[in-house]
């Protein structure tokens, strides 16, 4: 039995026996030959049959002659019959032609197994809506656009962990089923235990993060799901999402977390443009722009003056920026600077979790906001590692200490001063990749209303 070879590989194969599998991309069926386009996961090439009709006239030929024919016929008869979408594999002779646009080869076909032939009438089309598609999503993502959104999301989390390992940080996998409130008592999934407790999925893996700290694990990362119970319908939130987590010791502020994101993501952008960069330039008409570092910083005070320059007024009371508030302050960056990235920091504690760290003479948080491309990608901050603010902060937020007293536990045997940050994956694809909804970007997405497929 011939070896699969992967249709990327056959440019570099001599002319010969071949076998490719995949599935039936298009099919030309005319008089004299027939052409299967066929698609694995790495690329597409061109089948090609010399077709056999049957003429319906009695022809003197040998019985293997006869059988032959027969054998062509059904051949044909069988490459008419396809169905876009079937799954099949082909045995047949390689042959390199510069005159074949695609990928200048092609393959002749000798024998064709189906594996698992298609219904006829697919149920979305090139024009289908995005909830339609989400709907059939296992078809919907056997597009080559939609193959390499993933092969750069593959990139961009192993250049991250090449970061970060190369550096000696730890990898941790925290528990998402929590006892209490990772960060508040909102947007909690909450789901029966044994006996008559109650769990929690977990927001994020802030608590388990710290513990590493305290722990002396130093460095730590963890990519992983997090969950909110948030009834939102905007293109940058899901109730499921992948969350890229990092958490450092021994910090003198968030600027120290900042510049080791920044450096993470110069690294990772890196990475994609070196090997995805004309594919994404082909098929999603966006040239990767590798950041420059340092990112630019501004207070929010000063952003939310920048933005009323601008002519927008904020109508959020709570003295954080909004979206369109968050798209006004990147366009001023990119206009000032020529950035798509800027950290937004010295966050008001009200709008802060409570175990943000606070600057002693502002009174302002110690944390920051990084936006990308006019949408919020990040938050950071130093957080507060001595016990008895880190309970006053938690009774400010109305948080009952009784129910947090595992994790003050941490604190009460020392703790290193530290900080980190969380970071939405499927965000940070969308926006490197000119998408419109994360949806397009998360393999499964869920929220308010999709629990399938």
């Amino acid at each position: 039995m011939t070896e699969r070879v992967l249709v990327n590989q056959l440019q570099a194969r001599e002319d010969g026996p071949v076998s490719v599998s995949g599935w039936v991309e298009t099919v030309r069926d005319q008089k004299k030959v027939q052409f299967v386009i066929l698609r694995d996961e790495t690329g597409a090439v061109q089948l090609v049959n010399p077709a056999t009709r049957d003429s319906g006239e009695e022809l003197d030929l040998t019985d293997a002659e006869r059988a032959q024919r027969d054998q062509a016929l059904a051949l044909t008869t069988t490459i008419s019959e396809l169905t876009h979408g079937t799954f099949l594999t082909v045995h047949g002779e390689l042959k390199h032609d510069e005159r074949v646009k695609l990928g200048g080869v092609e393959i002749k076909i000798g024998t064709l197994d189906i594996a698992a032939a298609a219904l006829p009438e697919t149920p979305i089309a090139a024009d289908s809506g995005l909830d339609k598609r989400m709907d059939w999503r296992f078809l919907d993502l056997r597009q080559r656009r939609n193959n390499l959104i993933f092969r750069v999301q593959t990139t961009l989390e192993h250049a991250m962990r090449t970061y970060w390992i190369e550096r000696d940080y730890i990898e941790i996998h925290s528990p998402k089923l929590m006892a209490s409130a990772s960060e508040s008592n909102a947007e909690l999934f909450s789901l029966e235990y044994f006996g008559d407790q109650t769990a929690y999925l977990a927001q994020s893996p802030q608590f388990y993060k710290q513990m590493a700290q305290v722990a002396g694990f130093g460095k730590i990362f963890e990519i992983a799901p997090a969950f909110r119970a948030d009834p939102s319908f905007t293109s940058r939130h899901a109730t499921e999402f992948t969350s890229i987590d990092a958490e450092i010791s021994w910090i003198e502020s968030h600027e120290d977390v900042a510049r080791m994101q920044e450096e993470l993501l110069q690294f990772a952008f890196q990475a994609v443009k070196d090997k995805h960069g004309d594919e994404i330039q082909e098929l999603f008409g966006i040239e990767v722009q590798v950041p420059q570092i340092p990112f630019p910083r501004i207070p929010l005070a000063e952003a939310r003056r920048i933005v009323a320059e601008r002519g927008y007024e904020i109508p959020r009371t709570d003295g954080d920026l909004d979206p369109e508030g968050e798209r006004q302050i990147s366009a001023y960056v990119e206009e000032t600077y020529g950035h798509q990235f800027v950290f937004i920091t010295d966050y008001h504690p009200e709008i802060r979790a409570f175990y943000h760290m606070r600057d002693p003479e502002t009174g302002l948080t110690k944390s920051y906001d990084l936006l990308f491309k006019g949408v919020e990608i990040t938050t950071g901050a130093q957080r507060e590692h001595r016990v008895d603010i880190l309970i006053e902060q938690a009774k400010e937020k109305g948080l009952d200490p009784e129910h947090l007293d595992f994790y003050f536990d941490f604190f009460r045997y020392g703790a290193p001063p530290h900080g980190g940050f969380g970071m939405g994956l499927a965000r940070v694809l969308m926006l490197l990749l000119g998408e419109s909804s994360i949806r397009e970007v998360t393999y499964l997405f869920r929220g308010p209303t999709r629990l399938a497929p």
